[in-house]
């Protein structure tokens, strides 16, 4: 069979906002996942009635709980309704499951949806009458560094931080700046929890949980929902979604392996090794390094796992992550931007919608609709959502019709400059970007040419090229003057000029 037939697409959207936990009354699950699956569909531009099965995420809730979230919210068709439970990994296993349904040609467009209506205050286990499904994880965790009153999540993740300052000479600081980092980023996302941003200080002050792990650096329990419908190649050519559809490029499950057991480290304790495994299969299923990739979300249920999932997922060498941090190369202007959304630490963590938020937010960052959190030039983006007890997946992404999709505002392959994020006037490209999308017909209509803008005088006196086409179809806004068959105008200007030109306040004949 042809490959090619086996492709697929997540049309996706994360609800609203993720709340503090009954932060609304009368709101239930059901109202949750109402909001995301119809958005859902609607950004997929399609009924209801398409979907051939549903996959449904959640772990807080008695059975069957999927089909009450779709029934009188989504419709009544008698599909296939699979309710998906694997702790913190729930959302995207439900992804994982979804696509498994395409791939194996059993259906064409299928459902993943994912909510969580949680309680205040630290994750406690609910049946105190049978086997703790973590009891194993639990007794690594206590034979190499004992156990003390704290939370037990906190203190598995703490514990494997500490094994990282051990072993590879890593501070605190490190992980406080991953958390001050995953802050400020989400004062960008309408969708997060938490929207403020802190000093490095006010990180590392901030209440004590586990050691070194303060209240800041600690993801919140949510309330929320996602959803994304995923749809074969053949559904999307037939409804001429080609223009928006995001490509799964490969995606991988890995549970426990013996060295979670066998080795006395907390670090593969809670899933270094599965994470290391799942990147290592998707890469090698791509033909893709970790340096293409562009944009991460990454499982940052506390700082310390964020830290030692960038040198599971190879985003650079073993005991290497604090050197990444300190280059600041998992943010904007640096190798990877990883978590513009603001992460689990900032935008929460309902479980079941968590993978499917994280699936979310990387569709929007590939097709250029991230607003003032887009990262410039995404071509390819990863997901990490893991689990313990344990399970993580690991996706690929990137733009599935490329030649149907032009890029958007972003960085500029030949050009020094790795983001356009700190120039002045990136702000103006982006809401010319968001009038094109809603309205870029008429504006076509209305101008009919290409400009190219040369911007000189950037941040550190970078240089950066930027053509909006305002002549062919919807218009859009590109890096490439080569798409063009030819440029109307080209403007070579000041960054802090063009801004001043853009934003009325600079007459164009003051211009030498």
């Amino acid at each position: 069979a042809n490959c090619r037939s086996f492709r697929v697409y997540p049309f996706c959207f994360c609800r609203s906002c993720f709340e503090k936990p009954g932060a609304r009354e009368d709101f239930d699950y059901p109202d949750m996942a109402k909001e995301a699956g119809q958005k859902a569909l609607a950004d997929a531009r399609v009924p209801y009635s398409a979907i051939e099965q549903a996959c449904v995420g959640y772990v807080y809730g008695d059975s069957t709980c999927g089909q009450r979230a779709i029934y009188h919210s989504l419709g009544l068709t008698g599909i296939p309704i699979i309710n998906v439970n694997n702790n913190c990994s729930t959302g995207s296993t439900a992804l994982f499951m979804a696509r498994q349904l395409i791939q194996g040609g059993l259906a064409e467009c299928v459902l993943a949806l994912g909510f969580e209506k949680m309680e205040r205050g630290s994750l406690s286990s609910k049946y105190m009458d049978r086997t703790n499904p973590m009891d194993k994880h639990m007794e690594v965790m206590i034979n190499r560094y004992g156990m003390s009153a704290a939370p037990a999540a906190p203190q598995m993740f703490g514990n494997a931080g500490r094994e990282h300052m051990e072993k590879y000479g890593t501070k605190p600081e490190h992980f406080a700046k991953i958390a001050w980092k995953n802050h400020k980023h989400s004062t960008n996302n309408p969708y997060s929890q938490f929207q403020e941003e802190y000093s490095l200080q006010q990180v590392m002050k901030s209440r004590k949980v586990f050691e070194f792990l303060t209240l800041l650096q600690c993801c919140p329990t949510s309330d929320g929902a996602g959803a994304a419908v995923l749809a074969s190649e053949a559904f999307v050519r037939r409804h001429g979604l080609e223009g928006q559809a995001v490509e799964i490029l490969a995606q991988e499950m890995v549970t426990d392996l013996s060295t979670t057991f066998e080795e006395n480290s907390c670090m593969k304790m809670v899933g270094y090794d599965m994470s290391r495994l799942a990147a290592k299969k998707c890469f090698e299923a791509s033909g893709l390094k970790p340096r293409n990739v562009d944009v991460v979300e990454l499982h940052d249920c506390f700082s310390a796992n964020e830290l030692i999932t960038y040198e599971a997922l190879g985003l650079c060498p073993e005991g290497q992550a604090g050197e990444l941090i300190d280059r600041g190369d998992n943010t904007y202007g640096g190798k990877f931007v990883v978590n513009p959304s603001g992460g689990l630490i900032s935008k929460g963590h309902p479980l079941g919608a968590t993978g499917l938020a994280q699936c979310a937010e990387l569709c929007w960052q590939l097709r250029g609709q991230a607003d003032r959190r887009q990262v410039p030039g995404a071509k390819v983006a990863l997901q990490h959502n893991i689990g313990l007890g344990g399970a993580v997946v690991v996706t690929l992404y990137r733009m599935g019709f490329p030649e149907e999709a032009r890029s958007l505002v972003g960085a500029i392959p030949t050009s020094s400059v790795s983001s356009l994020e700190g120039f002045k006037a990136y702000p103006v490209f982006q809401e010319i970007n968001r009038k094109l999308q809603e309205d870029g017909e008429e504006y076509v209509k209305k101008i009919g040419a290409v400009f190219a803008f040369n911007v000189k005088n950037g941040p550190d006196g970078k240089e950066g090229l930027l053509v909006v086409d305002v002549k062919n179809g919807k218009g859009c806004i590109s890096t490439d003057p080569g798409m063009f068959k030819a440029l109307n105008c080209t403007v070579a200007i000041d960054d802090e000029d063009l801004l001043a030109l853009m934003t009325g306040k600079l007459n164009p004949f003051h211009l030498k």
